[in-house]
C-alpha cells in the first residue's frame, strides 16, 4: 500500500477552471465565473448553439466572488471590495455592449452595500442597503439597474435597524432591541412610525436566523427554534402574528450556514416571483424537501444526477431550464443542464477536471462523545492507500465560532490527507446547525469545555487506532486559529504543531476593535458568549481565557499568518503574540499576506499560505510535502 501521487499545492488551491454558474431569467444563456488573468471574472456563454464564452468582466486586481442575474437578463450584478475590506460596492455588467467596463453603481468613499436584490415592487430595479449617511447606519434604498438612479425608501432610526420593502410596497422595521430580541414592525404610510407586528428571542439565533417577507406581503417566513432545539420553517402572519408551521425534519436542522458563509445556498428556494418551493436540511448529509408539485418533479431528477448533495440551483422564469451543482467529497462542483420539458441533462463543466476521484480522500461522518456526554458530530478524513493506524494527525478547528464543518470537498483536508495525515473535523459545542442547546453549552466556555471538546476528539482518535498521540497539530482560522493559539498556551503538551490563520489573540482587544457593520450583532454572540469588555470582572475572565496571557506556556512549534487588510481580527491580534513570543526568544513564523482580509480570495494568496503550512506540518509531524 502507498499514498497516491503528490498533489501541488496548485492542484488544490488554484482558481477552478468554471464555477458558479447561473442561468439567465430567460434560459439562453449562463454565466459563470472562470479566471482571465489569475483572477475569477464573470463569463457569459449562449446555452444553445455551441458558441465560446466571453469574459464580461475584467477585474485585475482582485477575484471576483460572486454575482446575481437582474431581472432583465441584460445586466448581471456583482459586489467587490478593496483588498478584503468588506466595504462592498456594487457593479453592474451590461451585456449588450460587449467590451464595456463594469459600473460601480455605488462609488461613494467609505460606504458599504450590506445586502441588495430585485425590487418586490418595480421591475428593473433593486432594493440595497447603504451606509453613506454615518457608518453602520444603512439606509434602505431603490437603485435603477439601466441608469444607476438611486433613491432612498427609508432612512435606518440606528445601528442593527433596516427597512425592508414588501411585495405590496409595504416597509417593514427589522431591529435588535437593547436586549437583542429581534423585532418587525410595519411603517405607518400616514405618520412614518413603525408599529411592532412580531418579536422573536435574538439569543436563540448567536448569527441571526434566515427570513424573507412573503411575495404578497402578508406574511414572513422564519427559520426558527421557538419552543423547540432544531430549527424548522414557520410562516407568521404580518397583521395578527400567528404562527403556523411550514417545514420541519424531524432531526435535522435547516441549513442556515449562509449566515456566516454568503458562499453557502440560500436554505429558502424560491421562483423568481419570490415564492417557496423547498427547504434544505443538513445533518451528516443534506436533505432538500419539496413545497412545490413542480420543484418535486424537477428534485427527483436533479437528484439522480450525481451522489452528491444539491448545492447551487438557478431556472429561468418557467422553471424548465436547470443550471445546478453539487457538493460531493471527491467529485466537487460538478454542473449539470437540465431541462423539465425534454428530460435532457448533460454535464457542463467539473470545477478541477484535473483532480483524480481516485487520488481524493472520502470523508467520513464520525460521532464523538465528550468528557460531559455532549454528542459531537464530526468528520474523518483518511489517507488513501495506506492502513489507518499510528497516523499523524491534523485537527482543522472552523471558524465562527458560530458555524460548522459539513460533507464535501475541502482543499485543506484534501491537502492533508494526500500528506499522509488523518484529519479530524470536530464540531464542538457552539457549533450550529446540531439543535439550540449544542450551540449554548458554549456559553462561558472559550478556552474551557470548547477546547475539551477538541482534546477530546484527539483523544478518541488516538484510542480508535488512527492517530499517533505524539504527532499531532492543530489547525484553524479565525475562531480556529484562536482554538491553536489555545492549544499550545492552555495544553502545550497535546500538539505537535499549530497554525493560526487570522486568529484571535486577546479577546478584549478583538471586541474593541469590531468595525460598526458588526458591532449591533455582537449582542447575540461575543456578548453573551464571552462577555463585555468594558465590565472590569468580564474583561479580567476574557484575558484569562486569551492566549496573549499564558504565552509563558508556548513550547509548541507555531505558525501564524494574518491578512494585512482584515476588519475583524485586526493585525495587531497577531503582531502582539508574535512580538511577546519573539521578545521571550521564542521562535515564531510569521506571515503577513497583503491586499487580503478576513479570507484570502486571490490564487496566489491561498497558494502561498497552504505552501508554507504544508512545509511547516511535515517539518513537525514528519509527513510528507509538495517539496518532498
Amino acid at each position: 500500500m502507498a499514498l497516491p501521487k503528490l498533489h501541488t499545492i496548485e492542484d488544490l488551491f488554484d482558481s477552478p477552471r468554471r464555477t458558479n454558474a447561473s442561468i439567465s431569467p430567460d434560459g439562453t444563456r449562463m454565466a459563470f465565473l472562470a479566471p482571465w488573468k489569475n483572477r475569477l471574472n464573470i463569463w457569459v456563454q449562449d446555452l444553445g448553439d455551441g458558441s465560446e464564452p466571453r469574459a464580461v468582466t475584467a477585474d485585475e486586481t482582485r477575484s471576483v466572488q460572486s454575482f446575481e442575474w437582474a431581472d432583465d437578463p441584460r445586466w448581471l450584478l456583482y459586489l467587490q471590495d478593496d483588498g478584503g475590506d468588506q466595504r462592498w460596492h456594487l457593479y453592474r455588467v451590461d451585456l449588450d455592449t460587449p467590451g464595456s467596463e463594469a459600473v460601480d453603481l455605488t462609488p461613494f468613499p467609505g460606504a458599504t452595500v450590506m445586502g441588495f436584490g430585485p425590487s418586490p415592487v418595480r421591475p428593473g430595479k433593486v432594493t440595497l442597503l447603504l451606509d453613506t449617511r454615518a457608518a453602520g447606519m444603512f439606509d434602505s434604498h431603490e437603485l435603477d439597474i439601466a441608469t444607476g438612479e438611486l433613491s432612498l425608501l427609508a432612512e435606518s432610526p440606528g445601528p442593527g435597524k433596516i427597512w425592508v420593502q414588501a411585495g405590496d410596497g409595504a416597509l417593514f422595521l427589522s431591529e435588535l432591541t437593547a436586549e437583542g430580541d429581534v423585532g418587525f414592525s410595519r411603517r405607518d404610510p400616514a405618520t412614518g412610525e413603525p408599529h411592532r407586528v412580531l418579536e422573536w428571542k435574538g439569543a436563540d439565533y448567536p448569527v441571526g436566523s434566515p427570513w424573507q417577507i412573503t411575495p404578497d406581503g402578508t406574511g414572513l417566513w422564519i427559520v426558527s427554534n421557538r419552543a423547540t432545539d432544531r430549527t424548522r420553517v414557520v410562516r407568521v402572519d404580518l397583521a395578527t402574528g400567528e404562527e403556523t408551521e411550514v417545514d420541519s425534519h424531524p432531526t435535522f436542522d435547516v441549513d442556515a450556514r449562509m449566515m456566516v458563509n454568503p458562499a453557502v445556498p440560500d436554505p429558502l428556494i424560491r421562483d423568481h416571483q419570490g415564492e417557496l418551493l423547498g427547504v434544505r436540511y443538513l445533518g451528516e448529509r443534506q436533505v432538500v424537501h419539496a413545497l412545490d408539485p413542480h420543484f418535486a418533479e424537477v428534485l427527483a431528477n436533479l437528484e439522480k444526477l450525481s451522489e452528491g448533495d444539491l448545492s447551487h440551483v438557478s431556472f429561468d422564469r418557467e422553471g424548465r431550464r436547470w443550471v445546478v451543482s453539487f457538493e460531493h467529497d471527491l467529485d466537487p462542483g460538478a454542473t449539470w443542464f437540465y431541462d423539465h420539458a425534454t428530460g435532457e441533462s448533460r454535464l457542463l463543466f467539473r470545477p478541477f477536471p484535473h483532480l483524480d476521484p481516485r487520488t481524493l480522500a472520502s470523508m467520513r461522518p464520525v460521532t464523538i462523545t465528550a468528557r460531559d456526554g455532549l454528542t459531537l458530530p464530526s468528520y474523518l478524513t483518511l489517507p488513501v492507500g495506506v492502513e489507518p493506524k499510528n497516523l499523524p494527525l491534523v485537527l482543522l478547528v472552523h471558524g465562527g465560532p458560530w458555524s460548522r464543518d459539513s460533507w464535501g470537498y475541502f482543499p485543506p483536508a484534501q491537502l492533508m490527507a494526500n500528506r499522509g495525515y488523518a484529519v479530524l473535523q470536530v464540531n464542538f459545542r457552539g457549533s450550529t446547525g446540531f439543535g439550540k442547546a449544542h450551540t449554548q453549552a458554549a456559553i462561558g466556555e472559550f478556552a474551557g469545555k470548547m477546547h475539551d471538546d477538541l482534546i477530546d476528539g484527539v483523544d478518541w482518535a488516538v484510542a480508535q487506532g488512527y492517530a499517533d498521540p505524539d504527532r499531532v497539530a492543530i489547525v484553524g482560522g479565525s475562531y480556529g486559529g484562536y482554538a491553536a493559539l489555545v492549544g499550545v498556551t492552555f495544553t502545550p503538551d497535546r500538539f505537535a504543531a499549530a497554525v493560526d490563520v487570522v486568529g484571535i489573540s486577546d479577546l478584549a482587544n478583538f471586541m474593541r476593535t469590531q468595525p460598526p457593520f458588526v458591532r449591533p450583532g455582537l449582542i447575540n454572540n461575543w456578548y453573551r458568549y464571552v462577555g463585555d469588555p468594558e465590565i472590569p470582572e468580564q474583561e479580567k475572565d476574557m484575558l484569562a481565557r486569551s492566549p496573549i496571557t499564558r504565552i509563558d506556556q508556548v513550547r509548541t512549534p507555531l505558525m501564524v499568518v494574518q491578512g494585512a487588510n482584515d476588519p475583524l481580527v485586526v493585525k495587531a491580534e497577531s503582531d502582539n503574540i508574535v512580538a511577546s513570543l519573539r521578545s521571550r526568544g521564542v521562535e515564531v513564523e510569521y506571515m503577513v499576506v497583503e491586499g487580503e482580509g478576513h479570507g484570502f480570495v486571490n490564487p496566489e494568496n491561498q497558494m502561498a499560505v497552504f505552501e508554507a503550512a504544508d512545509r511547516f506540518i511535515a517539518q513537525h509531524l514528519g509527513g510528507r510535502s509538495g517539496r518532498s
